[in-house]
């Protein structure tokens, strides 16, 4: 996508692309617009070379099958599945109310009533999924989305595993997951039930709802394996002695003995207000289009081509993307950012690309430029390795351009740390509309 709004953008089928949500190592989502219907999607974009590199056709081809079976309002939607000589196009339901990590974030714990909501939720759909034959092994509070509305959506099945993986022993063998969240039985390397692995996951995202902070960490992973695989944690005294009593039967390192889903169904903690999920009309599933795109069916693959959209101005494109609301644009920019931000600045966008290189560079950072984008690179490893960081300058009206300044790779909280000071380097290019300024004066008052 170019800078300018106004310029060509691109379509794919009935498709309209617009910014991108995320990026992986062979993947990206990006927000889209369905021309026929109006409605707002997300597409996940995968290349296909690499997918046959990795030998991942039959793996993906399963995932997006299983996915496109599995029907429930906490489960995100796949829509439909396209195909173009050199990529591969999922079609899911757009969310737009953000992740429940970062409602973590913002309010540090949510009370027991509220975290019990999105816990009841939760365990809906992960029971749905294990009675499909579908085990998530990634469960955590980044891949459990909220929509407007504030309802619960698991995605992200990148890591899931289906019944048809278990060997004679009834067990799964492949340790996979993030290592806070992964169940002692998975570290073992002996085997495990993805039901039992999913459940112990799930208590540890109650755990961190209710508390605001993990129940197992360590100064390296060995510490923090055997505070796993003993079960050591110690519940914060704002827990209920019926919430203390009930996550302890979840966090069991026994899993023979842990609670599950039946039985956490009908504990007293759990059904306090519960309201069973309710389920649209059940619709015909037709994989016709996976079978197309997964046998290379040329009659059936998409092009992609750039078309000139209707020019709008600054703020019907703000009124029609939640992603530019009015609370984004104009937010303060020493407050808190999440996995990605963005500001408005009244500069040309030569200078508020210069501006972007000279303030990533003292900070450590590679940086590649073109076409109005720009990755930073970190030099150094972190937590989670390298942190990177992609840029886009958008021109949404002659004087106005918005810049997107999100994480691609590496650590959320040291992505907060950088733009606290990448942002004081671009103060220059900033806009500060008067009700920022007067915040920014009653701040350093």
């Amino acid at each position: 996508m170019s800078a300018k709004v106004s310029a060509a953008r691109t379509r794919v089928g009935k498709y309209e692309m617009g910014r991108t949500l995320g990026e992986g190592s062979f993947a990206k989502v990006k927000f889209a617009k369905n021309v026929e219907t109006g409605e707002f999607v997300a597409i996940k974009i995968v290349d296909r070379d690499h997918v046959r590199r990795h030998k991942m056709v039959e793996q993906i081809k399963r995932e997006i099958s299983t996915m496109k079976l599995i029907k429930h309002p906490n489960v995100i939607k796949i829509i439909e599945v396209m195909a173009s000589k050199t990529k591969i196009y999922i079609i899911l339901e757009f969310i737009d109310g953000g992740e429940l990590f970062d409602k973590i974030a913002k309010k540090g714990r949510l009370k027991e009533d509220e975290a019990r909501r999105y816990f009841q939720q939760l365990i809906n759909a992960v029971d749905y999924c294990h009675s499909r034959g579908v085990y998530h092994r990634d469960l955590k509070p980044e891949n459990l989305l909220l929509d407007s509305h504030g309802v619960l959506k698991i995605s992200d099945f990148g890591l899931s595993a289906f019944s048809q993986q278990v060997r004679e022993d009834g067990l799964l063998h492949t340790a996979c997951g993030t290592p806070n969240y992964v169940a002692p039985e998975v570290l073992n390397n002996k085997g495990y039930d993805g039901r039992t692995s999913d459940v112990w996951s799930c208590g540890v995202i109650l755990f961190v709802l209710m508390a605001g902070f993990l129940p197992f960490e360590g100064s390296n992973l060995g510490m923090l394996y055997r505070k796993i695989s003993k079960a050591d944690f110690t519940c914060p005294s704002w827990f209920s002695n019926a919430a203390k009593k009930f996550i302890k039967r979840i966090l069991d390192p026994n899993p023979v003995t842990r609670i599950t889903i039946p039985q956490i169904l009908k504990d007293e903690w759990f059904i306090k207000g519960y309201k069973p999920p309710q389920f649209d009309k059940e619709e015909d599933v037709n994989l016709d289009d996976v079978d197309a795109v997964f046998n290379d069916s040329k009659e059936h693959l998409v092009t992609e081509r750039k078309e000139k959209p209707v020019s709008m101005n600054a703020f019907e494109l703000i009124s029609r993307a939640q992603g530019f609301s009015l609370e984004n644009l104009f937010e303060k920019q020493t407050g808190l950012v999440k996995r990605e931000t963005r500001f408005s600045s009244q500069r040309p966008a030569n200078e508020i690309m210069s501006k972007i290189e000279e303030a990533a560079k003292p900070l450590g950072f590679n940086v590649r430029k073109g076409n109005y984008k720009m990755k930073l690179q970190g030099d150094k490893s972190g937590r989670k390795g390298q942190l990177s960081v992609a840029t886009e300058v958008f021109e949404v009206a002659p004087s106005l351009h918005i810049v997107e300044v999100r994480k691609t790779g590496g650590d959320t909280l040291e992505f907060h740390k950088f733009y606290k000071n990448f942002s004081t380097g671009l103060k220059d290019v900033v806009w500060k509309t008067e009700e920022n300024t007067q915040e920014l004066r009653a701040e350093n008052k």
